[in-house]
């Protein structure tokens, strides 16, 4: 059984954030992290490594230097990694990313006792796409949201939060979840682990890697393939201090009420 899970390499945005001018991030001037709910998905993943012996690959599509990141994540217990990353594939938007990551995943192989992970998305979108496109586009049935797992044979039982309570799903292997913060914590790097991670399978898929599959075409992959145009990027300005005002008498609240009244707040 392989679990093969989707990690992204994303901006520390405890920062300022770096814009360039075509509306694309600069990663180069930014610190990055490993996206928070990525973390989870991977911890899910190695916690079903424990249970059943499985082999966690972890797959990434970015830059050179995300092979640090890959890194660090065999230091926590998974036992191969992945880097998508050629020029050809700089700027994709999810619509494209989803098209080069389902790619790399039919590369390494899906059996029927295997499982993809993601996280449920990324700080620096947002958008929460990317794992439900590259179940459509594998044809893998998928439950997003996920807040635990029970794994039993070739299915798997997903408790699936809503809005407003949790639903019960049962899946069949292969199948693709996207995992939620509140799912489990994630473990640190052990000593062993470290000494280990460069010992450790590590591969680099470039385009010449994936250009023979059906999805890797250029008209839909990178910057000039991608759907989405975005129009103006920016950092927003700081809010500057509220004002308060103390007291439950009359005169304050009259007081309120006036300044909210002047903002035609109320």
């Amino acid at each position: 059984m392989k679990i093969i899970v989707c990690v992204k390499q994303v901006p520390d945005t405890s920062g300022k954030v770096a814009v360039n001018e075509d509306g694309t991030l600069n990663r180069a001037s930014m610190a990055t992290i490993t996206n928070p709910d990525d973390l989870n998905a991977v911890e899910a993943a190695l916690q079903l490594k424990d249970e059943t012996g499985a082999e966690v690959i972890v797959v990434s599509m970015g830059p050179a230097p995300a092979e640090g990141m890959l890194r660090e994540l065999l230091a926590r217990g998974a036992d191969r990694a992945v880097l998508v990353s050629a020029r050809e594939f700089g700027g994709s938007d999810t619509y494209a990313t989803s098209q080069i990551l389902a790619a790399a995943i039919k590369k390494i192989g899906l059996e029927d006792d295997d499982v993809v992970f993601c996280g449920r998305q990324a700080i620096d979108g947002d958008t929460a796409q990317v794992g439900p496109q590259i179940a459509e586009k594998l044809g893998l049935p998928q439950v997003s949201y996920v807040a635990d797992i029970h794994k039993e044979g070739d299915e798997i039982t997903c408790k699936r939060m809503l809005e407003d309570g949790y639903m019960t799903i049962k899946v069949q292997t292969p199948c693709l979840l996207t995992c939620i913060k509140e799912l489990n914590s994630p473990r640190y790097m052990s000593v062993d682990g470290i000494f280990e991670c460069y010992q450790k399978p590590y591969e680099v898929y470039g385009y010449e890697t994936l250009k023979d599959d059906p999805l890797i075409d250029p008209s839909t992959i990178g910057l000039k393939g991608s759907p989405t145009n975005i129009f103006k990027s920016f950092t927003p300005p700081q809010k500057g201090v509220g004002m308060m005002l103390e007291g439950a008498d009359k005169a304050t609240c009259e007081k309120l009420a006036g300044m909210l009244a002047a903002k035609h707040i109320i």
